[in-house]
């Protein structure tokens, strides 16, 4: 179970296993959307619990587990948190091996969810919040998945270190010689949201952008998390990517970190959450899920988590611009999906890492 597998290892693998049980909706059956019943909260009170895989920062995920607890007494969240790359592969050795450990699944890359839906691996369930509220970009017309939580790779700095008027504008202004041995990043090998960032900027800026940044002498972490920490830590100056809500959440405590929308466009990043087909805990898992999606869970994403949703009736934080102020990039999950591969393979190689 140690050999990394691809996205299309992903899919040979779970075909493999994929049986009449898998719940599935024919192309083009567009589903319906489901209500918190009482006969559901009693089915998965029943169950008892609950295994939650999440790309979202582990303290960010503790507090939406537990909000969950309390909201429905006698059901346990396990919290699973790794990189969404980590998660990605760690299900596929998982059903390859065939445990069924997941019940509910949230990554950072959205084009895993499409990966997933490809392989039957996901359970069609469409909360009723989703279907009345999100704009239908954000939610799958077969009810296999939605945006739990969406988010943004912007640049930031240490103010401590860097003047407000001497910051980066832009992901260009990155490649000044003055800073190099002073950026750090994430990497789209362990991280959802940077391969996201990455496939936007390769499509936008050409991987030559990339090529000149590999040569600023580049602090690699790991996860979106990390960057944002570093600098808050003054261990580099600038981030060149990272999660923007744990920027949101450093500053809010005070920390010297700011963050900036590029120039260029900054990327937008959607974040889906699904209930796996072969769920142990499928009540539960729905519950978690239709409730992870009502404006009251929403919200506290927004307020707890620093990040932002798709749901209209939400309020975005005073603290920071508003989604529609900021100049984003498109996202691309189906080619995300087909290209994560090869981009993976480019910027190790570039990066030598």
């Amino acid at each position: 179970m140690s050999r990394k597998l691809t996205r299309r290892h992903v899919l040979a693998a779970a075909a493999a296993t994929t049986t009449a049980s898998f719940v599935t909706v024919a192309r083009g059956a567009p589903a319906e959307a489901q209500k918190i019943t009482p006969e559901l909260i009693e089915a998965a009170k029943k169950e008892g619990k609950a295994s939650w895989y999440t790309s979202v920062d582990l303290p960010v995920a503790e507090k939406v587990a537990k909000a969950f607890e309390a909201a429905y007494p006698g059901i346990s969240m396990k919290v699973e948190r790794s990189g969404a790359e980590r998660i990605f592969q760690r299900i596929g050795q998982e059903y390859q091996s065939k445990i069924y450990v997941c019940d509910v699944v949230n990554s950072s890359d959205a084009a895993h969810l499409i990966i997933w839906k490809r392989a039957n691996m996901l359970a069609s369930f469409l909360p009723e919040d989703v279907a009345q509220h999100f704009p239908k970009e954000h939610w799958d017309p077969d009810g296999m998945y939605a945006s739990w939580r969406l988010t943004l790779s912007p640049i930031a700095y240490n103010t401590s270190l860097v003047k407000a008027e001497d910051a980066p504008k832009g992901f260009n202004d990155l490649l000044d010689p003055k800073w190099v041995g002073k950026i750090v990043k994430a990497h789209p090998g362990y991280s959802g949201t940077i391969m996201t960032a990455t496939q936007q900027l390769a499509r936008d800026l050409g991987w030559g952008y990339f090529e000149k940044l590999a040569k600023q002498k580049i602090m690699q972490v790991q996860s979106a998390a990390d960057p944002p920490k570093k600098l808050a830590l003054g261990e580099r100056a600038v981030m060149a990517d990272g999660g923007e809500y744990v920027v949101t959440e450093l500053k809010a405590r005070g920390e010297p970190v700011e963050e900036v929308y590029a120039v260029e466009g900054t990327p937008l990043i959607t974040g889906p959450s699904a209930v796996m087909a072969r769920a142990a805990n499928p009540n539960a898992a729905r519950l978690f899920y239709a409730w992870s999606m009502t404006a009251a869970a929403q919200q506290m994403n927004v307020d707890v988590g620093g990040m932002r949703s798709a749901h209209p009736m939400v309020k975005e934080r005073p603290d920071r611009k508003k989604l529609s102020e900021v100049k984003t990039l498109r996202e691309d999950a189906a080619a995300v999906a087909d290209q994560a591969d090869d981009i993976k393979a480019h910027y190790t190689k570039l990066f030598k890492v």
